[in-house]
């Protein structure tokens, strides 16, 4: 009797274990709060964005850099626990002589509603067409981490000058199978980014870099995109460099620089 017990008591904990991970996916998978508590100060200089979604959620921005017809501007899109001030900051200095825009994802504050992975990639079609519209100018994508899944879906669906994907991952579905290789993952999760699908046969010139270290987005998570992307343009791994201190290293500093001049080469004049 007590084996019968001891069966039962390690199902109900697992089961329990289930449970909470499928209860609270997206908060882990989008830590909204933790993304707005750091948010850095920004120079005067910066301008604050705003627009409103077809369903009637407002999505705040930032923008930094000169507007110029001469060079693309760059739409960036952070990692999950960053937020659009970071972001815009981190790639204005980066690219200062280039106009960025960033905007905190839905559910962010101070942006509105409620995340999720189909939210946020529709919404970057709202930001570009939003943007397109008023000034028409290229646009290159730039996706940190989870952030890569929105701009290669952003390439998938309009026509961009350039793509450069950081630490991405070929679906989230397997790499919630990499994390929670215990769990019934195709069955529970809510969220789908199928990146590898999004580049496949797509033209535009793309940079992917990697982080050798990387213990969040392991290398045979990105591996998967470098056969499907047509025109990878650079493929780099920083070999010493882990996920979170990547940003750090001079080596992806020059990787970035580096993408951004070989996307600006290939673009049609």
């Amino acid at each position: 009797m007590w084996l019968l017990y001891l069966i039962l008591g390690i199902a109900l904990l697992y089961a329990g274990l289930v449970f909470v991970a499928a209860l609270f996916q997206t908060k882990l998978l989008f830590p909204a709060q933790m993304a707005a508590a750091n948010r850095p100060a920004l120079p005067h200089s910066a301008e604050r964005l705003e627009l409103t979604t077809a369903d009637g959620e407002t999505l705040i921005g930032v923008q930094l850099g000169p507007q110029s017809d001469g060079k693309p501007l760059l739409l960036g899109f952070g990692g999950n626990a960053w937020n659009a001030d970071a972001m815009a900051l981190y790639l204005h200095g980066l690219f200062p002589e280039h106009e960025v825009i960033a905007f905190h994802y839905r559910g962010y504050p101070p942006s509105t509603g409620e995340p999720s992975a189909d939210a946020l990639l529709r919404d970057s079609l709202t930001i570009f067409d939003h943007w397109q519209q008023a000034r028409s100018r290229k646009i290159v994508a730039v996706g940190f981490s989870i952030g890569s899944g929105m701009a290669a879906y952003l390439a998938h669906h309009r026509t961009l000058a350039g793509l450069i994907l950081v630490t991405p991952f070929d679906s989230l579905k397997a790499l919630a199978r990499e994390h929670f290789a215990w769990a019934p993952t195709g069955l529970l999760l809510c969220h789908h980014i199928p990146t590898i699908d999004l580049v496949r046969n797509q033209p535009t010139p793309t940079a992917l870099i990697a982080a050798g270290r990387d213990m969040i987005i392991p290398a045979r998570r990105s591996e998967p995109l470098r056969g499907a992307i047509p025109n990878l343009v650079l493929d780099r791994t920083i070999a010493e460099a882990g996920h979170n201190d990547l940003y750090n290293h001079p080596a992806f500093a020059a990787a970035m620089r580096e993408a951004m001049a070989l996307i600006e080469d290939a673009a049609p004049r």
